[in-house]
């Protein structure tokens, strides 16, 4: 009898702690979870540190989006949520989220409705490496506020969601002229990776790395690198026909696919790439 009532007790913790677990991934109440990442397009250097303090949320629910006189102004602090970076070191290498690599920033819950804006918020420690050389990053005196990025994504009450943001150091780093200094104009854009659409593969091989890919359809471009085992993903693109170029290391020949469709909604896997030694 004592066994049994062992038992018994054994099974009631195990279903406590699986509850717990499950209510670790669930939004609370009625509201919608949305889980925050940051990946990168790569840039021509060998590090790209910036520090990560916060990412600042502006969503609207569904009461405030039907009342044509509540439009909340976006200079009105008191609309935004702040999500501090609270991991033990707050500089990331933008290099390491290439590929199919991504960072957790944080997430929270929001009432069902719109995520409207993001504000990514930087330090004034940022910097790249090239050569074994540092070179620090001049930041933009509007980033004191954060740096802003459209999103207008539907949330639904009930439901999780991974929303992406994506940095661009190709063009994000600019060399000014004559000063010689190495100035940071974010490009940034962000997506909800449950609806995006892109594409993904795997190249081989492993001697040709590292392998840049671009995605280009008119004014339309997208970047990113393999990483260590050659796969690669592209989201948050435009529906459309694409021309995909895989640039690998010397010694190797540059790729070019074209005719790449590319359908909303939908991530295209495309078929075992394979770079040829010059």
């Amino acid at each position: 009898m004592k066994n049994l009532f062992n038992y018994f007790m054994l099974i009631g913790v195990m279903l406590f702690a699986a509850s717990c677990s499950n209510d670790d991934d669930t939004p609370n109440g009625g509201n919608a979870r949305v889980n925050f990442y940051l990946v990168d397009a790569p840039g021509d250097f060998d590090e790209v540190w910036i520090e990560v303090l916060a990412i600042r949320v502006k969503a609207e629910n569904d009461d405030s989006m039907d009342d044509d006189d509540a439009d909340i102004d976006d200079d009105d602090e008191s609309s935004w949520v702040e999500i501090p970076y609270n991991e033990s070191s707050r500089y990331v290498n933008l290099l390491d989220l290439t590929g199919e690599n991504s960072l957790f920033l944080g997430s929270e819950d929001f009432p069902e409705g719109e995520i409207d804006q993001l504000r990514l918020i930087l330090g004034d420690d940022n910097y790249v490496v090239k050569d074994g050389v540092r070179s620090d990053l001049k930041t933009p005196s509007a980033q004191q506020s954060g740096l802003k990025i459209k999103v207008d994504e539907d949330i639904e009450g009930g439901m999780s969601y991974n929303l992406v943001i994506d940095f661009d150091v190709a063009k994000s780093i600019v060399v000014a002229g004559n000063s010689g200094n190495i100035n940071l104009k974010p490009v940034l854009r962000a997506y909800m990776e449950e609806a995006a659409s892109g594409i993904m593969g795997q190249v081989f091989p492993e001697e040709a790395y590292p392998v840049t890919v671009n995605a280009q359809k008119g004014d339309d471009s997208y970047n990113t690198s393999v990483d260590e085992n050659g796969n690669f993903k592209i989201l948050g693109m435009d529906d459309g026909v694409y021309t995909l170029t895989f640039s690998p290391k010397e010694g190797y020949k540059t790729l070019v696919i074209g005719e790449v469709l590319v359908v909303e909604g939908q991530v295209k896997t495309l078929d075992p790439i394979t770079i040829v030694p010059n």
